[in-house]
């Protein structure tokens, strides 16, 4: 009986770890065919998603190893033999690995400390850590989408200089665009795994530094406004706050947008139908009662301890979400469109 109910604990355990590994990297981004001009980009994106997966793999299989522990000790303790106990070790499992999603880090960082100083110091190391692994995943997506619009942008100069002809342009500018979709894709993936990996953080958070999420919300609500305004002449808009970013669409004159703060002197223009990107601020006057950013005023706290690190994570890990969602508007909107001739 006993050994059943190890066997079941196995073979959950097993199930929980192997589940993270199954994906393969031509499996998750295609195999390389040679005719993507941008696949050094993608692998670069795909490769930083490897730390994320490894530390939710890890962190959801310690919680699935106690769980099924648990169910199966409260199946024999019910009078259950056999399957009852393999049964509820399995549910055990599930709801074990759910409990490790949110608690299994904090509580392994629990046993490991010998007191609260040290405990700090773990999480601390680990915030320092993620947060320079979010870095390295944005930079790959913004390089990625980079190549992906200034390929866009080769393909309509190539059609507007009689190069390339409408239905060549056309159906290289639709090769880029599903490209472009399955890089969001993938980029959504790695995103939802930093999610992940940002509950476990925050549960630990609220533990050792109460409020600092809270306090992050409140920073994002409290600053900046929503400013209507009408534009005087055409302003392109950029992918991202960044003057090398690639131009994604265009405002025309006297078409009302909203504007709100972004980070670098620009400001996140979004115009009817949903079209959004990035404007140098100095192209609107009314830009002056904009305020600033929920970034800076995190970034003006940035440090060492714990609730420094942490509000500087959750900023992060907005700003790649708001990076990816921006990328996915530019690609169902103007970002690749063939301009006519």
């Amino acid at each position: 009986m006993l050994n059943r109910f190890r066997r079941a604990v196995a073979l959950t355990t097993s199930a929980a770890i192997l589940a993270g590994c199954v994906s393969t990297r031509d499996a998750r981004i295609g195999a390389d065919d040679g005719s993507d001009p941008c696949r050094a980009q993608v692998v670069a994106l795909d490769s930083t998603g490897n730390y994320f997966a490894e530390d939710i793999v890890r962190g959801a299989a310690i919680g699935a190893v106690g769980g099924a522990v648990l169910g199966g000790l409260l199946a024999a303790a019910t009078g259950q033999r056999g399957s009852g106990i393999a049964a509820g070790a399995g549910i055990g499992a599930l709801a074990g690995g759910l409990a490790g999603g949110a608690t299994g880090y904090f509580q392994a960082r629990q046993q490991q400390a010998s007191d609260q100083a040290s405990l700090n110091a773990s999480i601390a190391g680990d915030l320092a850590n993620e947060n320079a692994q979010i870095d390295r995943t944005q930079l790959a997506f913004n390089q990625l989408m980079d190549c992906r619009f200034g390929t866009a942008q080769r393909i309509r100069t190539a059609y507007r200089d009689g190069t390339m002809t409408r239905p060549q342009a056309e159906a290289s500018m639709a090769q880029v665009r599903a490209l472009t979709q399955r890089d969001i894709q993938s980029a959504q993936a790695i995103n939802g795994q930093i999610s992940k990996r940002g509950t476990e953080f925050d549960t630990a958070i609220e533990n050792v530094a109460p409020g600092t999420k809270a306090q992050v919300q409140l920073a994002g609500a409290s600053v900046g406004r929503v400013v209507p305004v009408q534009t005087r002449t055409t302003v392109p808009l950029k992918l991202r706050p960044d003057p090398s970013a690639p131009e994604i669409a265009r405002v025309n004159p006297r078409e009302r947008v909203t504007l709100q703060p972004a980070t670098g002197g620009f400001a996140l223009v979004e115009a009817p139908g949903g079209v959004r990107g990035y404007a140098p601020a100095s192209a609107f006057p009314e830009a002056r009662n904009l305020g600033s950013p929920a970034l800076e005023v995190t970034a003006v706290t940035a440090g060492n301890d714990v609730r420094s690190l942490a509000a500087s994570n959750i900023a992060r890990r907005d700003n790649f979400t708001e990076s990816v969602s921006n990328a996915e508007r530019a690609v169902q909107g103007q970002g690749f469109e063939l301009a006519a001739s």
